[in-house]
């Protein structure tokens, strides 16, 4: 069994540069379970980083001075904990509209974080798109903590305070465990994904479901849209990551780390190459995933073989920073590794696709009277 297409030469795939890592503090019960790191975010903003730390405490922590501590050691030094620990800023009213560490004890497991801010009603569809509208410092930025009693609890990002307690809405559809959720850019779609092959698209609407996606063989636990919502990544224990027409529940690529493909019955079980994790980077053209195989891929989205790879044992989660410039990964221990990305200088059809998709479904894009070649490349599928 190989990670890689017959076609491919693993020595010619490029490697990724290390930024740095963030380890996890040493404690008495460190070898018991509890302390993974399940989930890891970036505020979009671009002022906070945060993570699961393991039981049940998220940290947060301003993302320059993660940036400034990894160029002050280098990449050489990433190993002494020590040596890049964050100290904490004082608290006095010079401080007081800076970004500031925190560590928030959530008091249940963290299994999922989510960045948001306190806009206006009218504002309230196509948050990511808006940012530029958001005040550090004057508007409330948020952040949601998916906990493992089934509650999700609302904390102030500046002050570390517990704003919100409650469930408002329920979905029911899935019969087991949901892994993950991710929403589309505008907030109109909801992905949810979990056990046995369960993939949802829910109207946040009408909070009804909008179709069931079917093509795993296994688990499903992680999805993530494309900025412009046209697509859908999902990552399976059959070890394959498929990218999805959301719209209309076509699979437009297949992103395999076993070689030959395994079949459905072995797909479905142990293979050892469980993909954890998947996220899309903020310029839609880079998909990273994380597999049990201590790598990391990047891929292209119209590649179907990652054209950077990076070493990782135990991860369980990943992340594109808001500049899609370095991707964060969680691993068992609690820490988080850092990673350069792929870039590259998106073509000027790659942002006209962009900016006609977010505002764009996949059946009216195909009512526009224009060539078939140009429909194909709007629609992802060339």
């Amino acid at each position: 069994m190989a990670s890689f297409p017959p076609r491919v030469n693993e020595k010619e795939i490029v490697r990724s540069r290390t930024i740095g890592e963030l380890l996890a503090p040493a404690a008495p019960f460190d070898k018991k379970c509890g302390h993974e790191n399940w989930t890891v975010a970036f505020a979009p903003d671009g002022s906070y980083f945060a993570w699961s730390q393991g039981h049940r405490t998220v940290k947060l922590v301003p993302w320059s001075q993660c940036l400034k501590n990894f160029l002050l050691h280098g990449t050489k030094n990433v190993t002494n904990s020590s040596s890049l620990r964050l100290s904490r800023q004082n608290s006095d009213g010079g401080q007081k509209n800076k970004p500031r560490e925190h560590i928030i004890d959530c008091g249940d497991i963290v299994w999922s974080l989510a960045f948001g801010s306190s806009v206006p009603e009218k504002q309230s569809r196509c948050v990511n798109i808006e940012w530029h509208r958001f005040r550090f410092g004057q508007d409330q930025l948020l952040l949601a903590t998916g906990l493992n009693n089934g509650r999700i609890k609302i904390w102030d990002v500046y002050t570390g305070k517990l704003l919100l307690n409650n469930m408002m809405k329920v979905l029911r559809g899935h019969q087991n465990w949901v892994y993950s959720c991710a929403f589309s850019p505008d907030s109109s779609m909801l992905c949810s994904v979990g056990a046995s092959k369960a993939v949802f698209l829910w109207n946040m609407d009408k909070y009804t479901m909008i179709r069931k996606l079917e093509g795993h063989h296994h688990d499903v636990v992680a999805c993530d849209f494309s900025p412009d919502g046209a697509l859908l990544a999902t990552a399976s224990y059959d070890t394959r990551v498929y990218i999805w027409d959301p719209y209309n529940g076509d699979i437009l690529m297949e992103f395999g780390h076993l070689f030959p493909p395994p079949t459905p019955i072995f797909a479905g079980g142990a293979n050892d190459r469980w993909v954890r994790s998947v996220s899309f980077s903020h310029d839609g053209l880079h998909v990273a995933s994380l597999a049990d195989d201590k790598m990391v891929r990047f891929w292209r989205i119209d590649e179907d073989y990652p054209i950077q790879v990076a070493p990782l044992s135990n991860g369980l989660c990943c992340a594109f920073s808001t500049d899609g410039s370095v991707l964060a990964a969680g691993t068992h221990d609690g820490s988080v590794y850092f990673w350069a990305t792929p870039r590259q200088v998106p073509s000027l059809q790659h942002l006209c696709r962009l900016s006609i998709r977010r505002v764009m479904p996949t059946q009216e894009v195909q009512e526009l009277p224009i060539p078939s070649k140009v429909l194909e490349f709007l629609s992802y599928r060339i």
